[in-house]
C-alpha cells in the first residue's frame, strides 16, 4: 500500500497508486474552487495549489483528475434531474391522456345513444303517413317560437345560483361531453408539448379547450391567469367592481373586462362578467366565469361608447396539483363575439376557434410555462429580475400599439378633421401622459416628450402572402420600407441622446446591431434593441447624424402556426434605457383571414416561393412595378395589415406633423404592396410542383456554372440531375440538402445566392441574403481557417475546410460536418465567385 501524506495527517492518501482520498478539509476547498471555474487551465491548477496550502502536497495531476470527475458528477447529476423532470412529465401526461379517452369514450357512447335515437325517429316518422292540418299548424307554430328566459335574479343568493351552474356547467366543458372536442390542427401531444389543445365543432360560438402541466402551485397558477391583462395582449382592462365571499370558502366577482380591437376596421368588445373561484372535493382549485345579462335586483354594466357588448359562455380553470410537484390544468374559453358586428371580409377572426386557441388559450398556457422557467432559473447566477423586466417591456410595447389602434376617447385621443376620403385616419392626442409607459420629467429634468402625440393608422387587405413571410421580410429589410429622416425625427421627439447600453452584449446582423433581450417558450415572440447607425433630422448636416436605437417586438414569425398573427412593434428609446422611459410604439400586425388556405399555400412548395420572390425584387428598376398589377383569384389566403405610426409633436406644427405622417404611412403602403406581391406564391404549380420557367435566366446560368465548377475541380458530379437541361440542374441545387451559397469576389464577401438549404440554416431570405456578409456567420477558427485556404482556391480551384460553428442571422449556432468551397467558373472560364457547401450542418 502505498500512501501519501502531508504534515498533521491532512494530505490527500493514494491507495494503490489508483485512488486518492482526500480530506475533509481538501474536498471543501476543491469544492470552493469548483464552484469559482468548474474548468481550471494547466496554469490555473498550479496557482491554486500555490494559493491553497491544503493542497500543496497533491500532485497537479490528481487535481486535474478530482476536476474530471467533479464535471462528471455534475453532469450526471443535471442528467438525472433531467429524466426525473422528463419522467414527470410523461406520468402526468399519461393522466391526462387517460382521461381524455375516457371523455372520448364517454363521447362515443353518447353519439351512438343519439344515433340511435334519430333512427327510431327517422322509423317512426316513415310510419306516419298521415297527419291533420291542424296538427300541422300547431307544429308548425312550435318550432318558430323563441324560448323568452325571464330575468336572473342578481342578488347575492341569486349570485350563488348562478355560479354554481357556471361551475357545473364549466366542468362539463372541461371534463365532460358537453362540447364536441376534435383536435387543434398541428397539435401533437408529448412530454415537451404545450399541451393537449382541441377546438370546439358544432357549439355555439367559438370555443377551445387546453390541458397541460406547468411546474407552479395551484395557487400560483390561479394568481398567474387571474391578471389577464399581463399575459392576453388583447385585454385592456380588467376591473373587480364587487367581491362576494360564499359559506364554502369561495368567492364570487363581479367584473368588467375590455378587449382591443385587433384593426382599425373593427369595434372593440366588452365583457359584465361573474367570476367564481371555488375549491373542489379532491383538493382541485376552480375558476369558472361567465357573462351576466338579462339580470334583475343586482348591479349591471350598461352599454359603453365604442364597445361592442360580447358574451362568455361558461368558461375558466380547473387547476389540480400534480404529485411531485407542479399542477395539471384544464383551461376552457367559450365566447359569442358578435360577428354580426363587424365586416364580413373579418368574421372568420370572430367566428374561429383556431384562433381562440392560439390569441387565449395556448397564450395561457405559454404563459405559465415561461414564469415556471423563470423560477426554476432564479438560481442562476445574475438572472435577477431580468425575465419580469422583460416582460414589462414587451408588454408595455403591445399594449401602446393597441391604444394606438384603437384610439379610446378615454386616453385623450380624438379624430383629426379629414374629408372621409383618405384611407389614413389621424388621431391627436393632447394628453400623452395618459398613454402607458410616459413619463414627462423623465430625462434630466427635461420633458422627454412634446405636448402632443399623432397617430397615422390605416389597414389595408393583403392578397395570397403568408403574413410571417412578410412579417421576416420587413423586420430584416427596414430600409425597405423606413425613411431615415422620419426616424430621427422620431427619436429627437424624446430627446434621444448617444445610447450606450449598459450590461449588454450585441452583435451585427444586416448592417444593424441587434441586442436580443427575450425569447419567449414555443412561441416565436424577440425582443431586441436595434442600432440604426448614422441617421440625422438634416440630411444636408452629415456631422448632425448620430445613432439610434429602437426597442423591437416580434411575434408570429412561424409559418406553420395556424391562424396566429404576425407582429412587428417598435419604438424609439432614450438613452439611459429605464424601465419608466417613455415608448411611442408603432409597427404592423398582420391577421390571416382564411388560415387553411395559407397553410395549404404554405406547403405548396417553399423553395420556389423563395426562389421568385429574389427573381422579382432583383429585376425591378426605379420607377418599374412588379407584379402587384396581376390579378389574384378569390380563392386565394387573405390577410388584413394594420399599421400604426405614432408621433410626438409640438402644438403648434400640428398640421405639417399630420402631412408628413399620412404621407409616410402611403409610402409604407405602397411598399408593403411591392413587398407582398413578390412574396405572393400565386405563380406556384396547384400540385405543389415548381412551374417552368423557375426564377431568372441568370439563375439558371449560374446553376449550370456551379455545377459545372464542381464537377471540374473535384472530378465527381455536385447534383443528382434528374432530367436535362438548365431547369433540372436549378431544381436539383436548390433541393440540395447540403447548404450551398455563393460568395461575391469582394474585399468584403457577401452572400449573392442560396439554395433552400442555406437559407434554412442561415434563417434568412434570397433577398435579405444579399446583407449578410461571409465573415458574419464565421466564428474565429472558421475564419483562420478560410484565410489559410483562400489563395488554395484561387490557384487550385477549391479546397477542404474542417466543421466547425457558424452563425445564424438569427443569432443561432449552426454546426457543420465539413465544408468545400469552390471556384466557380463563368462561360469565359474567369472567376464569377466562390461557392460553399456545408456538410451535415445542424442547429446547436
Amino acid at each position: 500500500m502505498m500512501a501519501l501524506s502531508c504534515k498533521d495527517g491532512k494530505g490527500a492518501i493514494l491507495d494503490n497508486g489508483k485512488y486518492v482520498r482526500y480530506t475533509p478539509e481538501q474536498v471543501e476547498a476543491l469544492e470552493r474552487l469548483y464552484h469559482e471555474c468548474p474548468k481550471p487551465s494547466s496554469i490555473r491548477r498550479q496557482q491554486l495549489i500555490r494559493e491553497c496550502p491544503i493542497l500543496s502536497n497533491i500532485e497537479p495531476k490528481q487535481i486535474k483528475v478530482w476536476f474530471q470527475n467533479r464535471r462528471c458528477r455534475e453532469k450526471q447529476r443535471k442528467e438525472a434531474s433531467r429524466l426525473q423532470s422528463v419522467n414527470r412529465k410523461l406520468t402526468a401526461m399519461n393522466k391526462l391522456l387517460m382521461e381524455e379517452n375516457d371523455r372520448l369514450q364517454k363521447q362515443v357512447s353518447h353519439l351512438v345513444y343519439e344515433n340511435g335515437c334519430f333512427r327510431q325517429h327517422t322509423q317512426n316518422a316513415t310510419l306516419a303517413t298521415k297527419d291533420t292540418s291542424c296538427e300541422s299548424v300547431v307544429t308548425s307554430g312550435q318550432h318558430h317560437l323563441t324560448p323568452q328566459h325571464p330575468p336572473r335574479d342578481a342578488s347575492p343568493a341569486g349570485l350563488l345560483s348562478i355560479a354554481e351552474e357556471t361551475l357545473t356547467e364549466f366542468l362539463s366543458k372541461a371534463t365532460g361531453t358537453a362540447v364536441e372536442w376534435v383536435q387543434m390542427p398541428g397539435m401533437k401531444p408529448g412530454p415537451d408539448s404545450i399541451g393537449i389543445v382541441a377546438i370546439s365543432h358544432g357549439c355555439t360560438g367559438v370555443a377551445a379547450r387546453a390541458c397541460g402541466l406547468v411546474g407552479l402551485e395551484p395557487t400560483r397558477v390561479a394568481e398567474i391567469l387571474k391578471d389577464r391583462p399581463t399575459w392576453f395582449r388583447e385585454c385592456r382592462t380588467v376591473d373587480v367592481l364587487d367581491v362576494l365571499p360564499t359559506a364554502n370558502g369561495g368567492t364570487i366577482e363581479l367584473l368588467y373586462m375590455q378587449l382591443y380591437a385587433p384593426t382599425t376596421l373593427a369595434t372593440a368588445r366588452d365583457f359584465w362578467l361573474l367570476r367564481y373561484t371555488s375549491v373542489t372535493e379532491d383538493g382541485s382549485l376552480v375558476v369558472c366565469e361567465r357573462s351576466l345579462s338579462n339580470t334583475q335586483n343586482g348591479p349591471s354594466i350598461p352599454p359603453v361608447p365604442n364597445f361592442v357588448r360580447a358574451e362568455m359562455l361558461p368558461s375558466g380553470y380547473l387547476i389540480r396539483p400534480c404529485e411531485g410537484g407542479g399542477s395539471i390544468i384544464h383551461i376552457v374559453d367559450h365566447m359569442n363575439l358578435e360577428a354580426w358586428s363587424v365586416p364580413e371580409v373579418l368574421r372568420p377572426l370572430y367566428e374561429s376557434s383556431t384562433v381562440l386557441a392560439q390569441k387565449t388559450t395556448m397564450m395561457a398556457l405559454r404563459q405559465l410555462r415561461q414564469i415556471a422557467q423563470e423560477v426554476s432559473q432564479s438560481s442562476t447566477p445574475n438572472w435577477g429580475r431580468r425575465p419580469a423586466a422583460l416582460r414589462a417591456l414587451s408588454q408595455r410595447l403591445s399594449r401602446g400599439f393597441n391604444e394606438a389602434v384603437n384610439g379610446f376617447t378615454d386616453e385623450g385621443w380624438s379624430l383629426m378633421g379629414t374629408d372621409g376620403m383618405d384611407d389614413v385616419t389621424i388621431l391627436v392626442n393632447s394628453s400623452p401622459e395618459k398613454l402607458m409607459g410616459l413619463n414627462l420629467s423623465f430625462s434630466n429634468g427635461y420633458p422627454s416628450v412634446n405636448t402632443s402625440v399623432m397617430c397615422a393608422k390605416a389597414s389595408m387587405l393583403l392578397q395570397n402572402v403568408p403574413p410571417a413571410l412578410l412579417l421576416r421580410f420587413l423586420r430584416e429589410h427596414r430600409s425597405e420600407w423606413a425613411d431615415n429622416n422620419v426616424d430621427a425625427y422620431s427619436a429627437a421627439a424624446i430627446k434621444l441622446g448617444p445610447c450606450s447600453l449598459p450590461g449588454s452584449r450585441a452583435g451585427n446582423f444586416g448592417g444593424q446591431i441587434i441586442l436580443p433581450l427575450a425569447h419567449t417558450i414555443e412561441h416565436e415572440e424577440l425582443l431586441e434593441v436595434i442600432k440604426l447607425e448614422g441617421v440625422s433630422h438634416c440630411p444636408e448636416d452629415a456631422l448632425m447624424a448620430r445613432d439610434m436605437f429602437l426597442l423591437q417586438l416580434c411575434s408570429g414569425m412561424d409559418e406553420n402556426a395556424v391562424g396566429m398573427c404576425s407582429e412587428l412593434v417598435f419604438a424609439p428609446i432614450d438613452a439611459s434605457f429605464a424601465d419608466d422611459a417613455p415608448l411611442l410604439p408603432s409597427g404592423f400586425r398582420i391577421i390571416p383571414l382564411d388560415f387553411c388556405k395559407v397553410r395549404s399555400s404554405l406547403n405548396a412548395s417553399s423553395p420556389s416561393r423563395t426562389l421568385d420572390l429574389a427573381s422579382a425584387l432583383e429585376v425591378r428598376g426605379p420607377g418599374n412595378k412588379t407584379s402587384g398589377d396581376r390579378s389574384v383569384s378569390s380563392g386565394n389566403a387573405r390577410s388584413v395589415m394594420t399599421i400604426a405610426f405614432e408621433f410626438a409633436f409640438e402644438s403648434h406644427m400640428q398640421e405639417s406633423v399630420a402631412a408628413m405622417a399620412r404621407q409616410y404611412v402611403h409610402s409604407i403602403i405602397s411598399s408593403v404592396q411591392r413587398v407582398a406581391s413578390a412574396l405572393s406564391p400565386s405563380h406556384l404549380n396547384p400540385n405543389g410542383g415548381i412551374q417552368a420557367p423557375l426564377g431568372t435566366p441568370e439563375a439558371h446560368t449560374l446553376a449550370r456554372w456551379i455545377s459545372h465548377s464542381y464537377r471540374c475541380y473535384l472530378g465527381v458530379e455536385l447534383l443528382k440531375v434528374p432530367g436535362e437541361g438548365s431547369e433540372s440542374i436549378l431544381k436539383s441545387l436548390w433541393h440540395q440538402s447540403d447548404a450551398i451559397l455563393c460568395c461575391s469576389l469582394k474585399a468584403l464577401p457577401v452572400f449573392t445566392f442560396s439554395n433552400q438549404a442555406g437559407l434554412d440554416m442561415l434563417e434568412t431570405t434570397l433577398v435579405a441574403l444579399q446583407d449578410i456578409g461571409l465573415e458574419k456567420i464565421l466564428d474565429e477558427h472558421g475564419r483562420k481557417s478560410l484565410c489559410s485556404e483562400f489563395p488554395q482556391i484561387m490557384q487550385q480551384g477549391f479546397a477542404c475546410l474542417q466543421g466547425g460553428i457558424c452563425v445564424s442571422s438569427m443569432g443561432r449556432p449552426v454546426s457543420y460536418e465539413r465544408a468545400v468551397a469552390w471556384k466557380v467558373l463563368n462561360e469565359e472560364d474567369n472567376a464569377h465567385c466562390i461557392c460553399f457547401m456545408f456538410v451535415n450542418w445542424s442547429f446547436v
